[in-house]
Order: C-alpha cells, then structure tokens, then sequence
C-alpha cells in the first residue's frame, strides 16, 4: 500500500515538472484540526495549533478534471487532556510536523467565474519534527513509538474563483497506524492507554487557501 501511494505522488509530481507551460503553480495553507466534525473543527480555528503550508501546483486536464499534487509542511496531533499515571497528572499534547506529497485529484465545471469541484486526495509523509508537550515520561513513550512514515486520504470540496484563488475543506484519515503496536509502556497510565488507542488511526478535517498564479 505504501508503494502505492509513494508511486502515485511520484508520478504526479514528474507529470507536473513535465507539464510546466500549461500548468498553474502556487502556495497553499490552511488549517489542519484533530477533530471530525464541522462544528468542533470550527471551533479550533479559535485555537491554532495544527496547520499545513506549501507550494502547489495544478494541471487542467479536460472535461471538468484537474490534478494538483503539492509539496507541504504538514503538523498533525491532538490535545490528550489530563492524562494520569501512578505518579503524576498532567496535561498532554501531541504535535508532529511532516513533509507531506498530496495529490489532489478534482473534478468540477467551469463557470467562467468560478469553477465548483469534489476531490479525492491520496497523501504521503515524513516526520521531520515533533514537540510533544506534558509529562516528560508521556514524552518519551511516544517519541519511540511515532512512525516515521504516514499515509492515507482526503475526500472534499472546494471553490475556485477566477481560475487564482481556492478554497477548499476535506475530510482526511491516516490509513496506517501514527504510533507503531507494542512500543509504548503504558502501566500505570490507564488515561494514556485509552487515548493512545484512539490516535492510533488518526483522522480530522482540513481547511486550505490556494493562490494559483
């Protein structure tokens, strides 16, 4: 699986080089929230923590579809709340940075003045820094057990105003595990098991900006 979608991004990305005359290229950035509702994503953006920024870069591809891979600097985690082990009860928050290759697949009519469109979003990453904040021993447990690697998909929608400016929410899922099975001790830390457990398949909604040029 993890082939796959590296052999994908690849692709798309040397299509992208290949295509360069007629292909738009841009920055994008947005909001990236740990939860999977509209209504509790809203309201983090209160509350920045999670974000992706990047370069992009869009290929029209006839009949309403385009393809759009991008090169981001993505931070992920979640806000464990207080976590208790046999000696101490502290606030935990997770946050890892990746260097991430999405590839947006979209599909949408042009409207002269701006063009509707769904999209499927195959992705995979690289850790390249994590700030895990709380209990140092939480810490150490979960420094050994990130994975490196990260992959999986994102389904959404967007709006493109006059063929420049993107606006776009999707729902995303790591289809492997964050943290690798076994590698974290967790007794005496019922509170962090449970959670632990939870972020083992993480998934949230994304907000992006697009500036195409």
């Amino acid at each position: 699986m993890k082939r796959i979608f590296t052999l994908l991004a690849v692709a798309a990305v040397s299509l992208a080089l290949a295509s360069e005359a007629s292909a738009q290229f841009g920055f994008i950035a947005g909001i990236t929230s740990s939860k999977t509702s509209m209504k509790d994503a809203a309201d983090d953006v209160k509350n920045i923590t999670l974000y992706h920024a990047g370069v992009t870069c869009k290929m029209d591809l006839g009949l309403g579809f385009a393809i759009q891979p991008s090169l981001l600097y993505q931070v992920k985690g979640a806000n464990l709340g207080s976590l208790s082990s046999s000696t101490t009860s502290e606030d935990f928050k997770l946050k890892t940075g990746y260097l991430e290759v999405p590839v947006n697949v979209q599909w949408g009519p042009d409207l002269l003045a701006f063009r509707p469109f769904v999209f499927a979003e195959p992705f995979i990453g690289y850790q390249i820094s994590s700030s895990d904040k709380g209990n140092e021993t939480f810490s150490d447990w979960t420094e050994q057990a990130k994975n490196k690697v990260e992959y999986g998909i994102g389904l959404g929608g967007g709006l493109e105003i006059t063929s420049h400016i993107q606006l776009s929410c999707q729902w995303f899922k790591n289809m492997g595990s964050l943290f690798k099975d076994g590698e974290i001790d967790t007794t005496g830390a019922s509170s962090f098991a449970s959670s632990y457990k939870d972020l083992k398949n993480y998934s949230g909604i994304k907000f992006s900006v697009a500036i195409l040029f």
